[in-house]
């Protein structure tokens, strides 16, 4: 029998905690019988949960935890501060070995920091980046980074292209993924300071495919693989692509419905509509790994329901088959 995948789950994080993390580590038990979930947190109300589904008991086990990181603490004093709450417990089974990874919607600083300061980087890695998957008209891409170094340099940038470039090839499939760097303009001139710096280091490193400059009007249609930039930029990304998806969706909404005519025309097109929202949901990818530690580390959005956790448990048993940190640390350590 093949070995099993083993996830720990920070039941306790997230808007939507514990029910919709609970039952998102039920759905990707039941669907794949590759992983096993340790459900780490307030164990009483996790039993309480899991009585409602039928489930492999023998793949999900809790593991009490009694304290919980909120957002508005200060991540690194709540790391050391609270060694037993849900998501340091979850660290701690990563570096153990206990967990082959963790998912958490809980404190992005608390998993960021922990992940750096319990997991642990792997050898030549300067800043573990941040990196989701966002989709676009050809699939999706890789924004890296999107939250976790927002003082960044040329170098960073630089292994952020090289990790992102393992990740997509590896864990994605996409065969020699095409890198580009965020900026205001197409011309190799252009950009801040930090992009000037980063530019001619990417375009000479032997290691990724670099097809130069792009602008935010072009990571939608997909012109490149990976998207590099430092966090800051990479943040705003993110939260206006979600934004302007919410506000797209709510607009033909209102508009569909807005006379007898148009609800007439909405039902013939629903189903299409339905398959294009569906490949435009970051949801359907799951969280955003931190990648370059010695175990995988997954933040989930904060509004994570059932099915992004879900999605977040399956997507690291690809990661663990793939064996991406030894090619990390290979390539980095040439």
């Amino acid at each position: 029998m093949e070995e099993l995948v083993t996830v720990a789950l920070d039941a306790m994080g997230g808007d939507n905690a514990p029910s919709e993390i609970v039952k998102g580590g039920v759905d990707a038990v039941n669907e794949s019988k590759e992983v096993r979930v340790l459900m780490v947190g307030d164990a009483e109300r996790i039993q309480a949960e899991l009585a409602k589904y039928t489930y492999d008991k023998e793949r999900i086990e809790i593991v009490p935890a009694t304290e919980v990181i909120s957002n508005n603490e200060s991540p690194v004093h709540a790391i050391r501060n609270k060694p037993d709450s849900s998501i340091v417990r979850c660290q701690k089974l990563v570096k153990s070995g206990e967990a082959d990874a963790m998912v958490s919607a809980g404190s992005t600083g608390a998993v960021l920091a922990g992940g750096q300061l319990i997991v642990g980087r792997i050898k030549g890695v300067q800043r573990p980046p941040l990196a989701p998957l966002i989709p676009t008209a050809k699939g999706f891409s890789l924004l890296i980074d999107c939250g976790a170094n927002v003082d960044a340099r040329a170098q960073h940038l630089l292994q952020f292209a090289q990790i992102g470039s393992i990740y997509m090839e590896r864990i994605m499939g996409v065969e020699k993924p095409k890198v580009a760097i965020v900026n205001i303009g197409a011309e190799e001139e252009k950009g801040n300071q930090l992009v000037k710096e980063a530019y001619p280091l990417l375009k000479e490193c032997p290691s990724i495919h670099f097809i130069g400059s792009i602008e935010a009007r072009d990571i939608p249609s997909g012109e490149a693989d990976v998207i590099v930039c430092e966090a800051f930029v990479g943040n705003v990304i993110l939260k206006l692509y979600e934004g302007v998806g919410m506000t797209l969706i709510k607009k033909m909404k209102t508009a569909m419905m807005s006379s007898f005519k148009t609800k007439i025309g909405g039902l013939l097109v629903k189903p299409a509509l339905k398959r294009v929202a569906k490949e435009f949901d970051s949801g359907e990818y799951g969280g955003a790994p931190l990648l370059g530690l010695k175990g995988l580390v997954v933040k989930a959005h904060g509004s994570s329901g059932a099915r992004d956790i879900k999605n977040s448990i399956l997507r690291c048993i690809s990661f663990k088959k793939q064996n991406i940190n030894v090619r990390i640390e290979e390539v980095l350590n040439q």
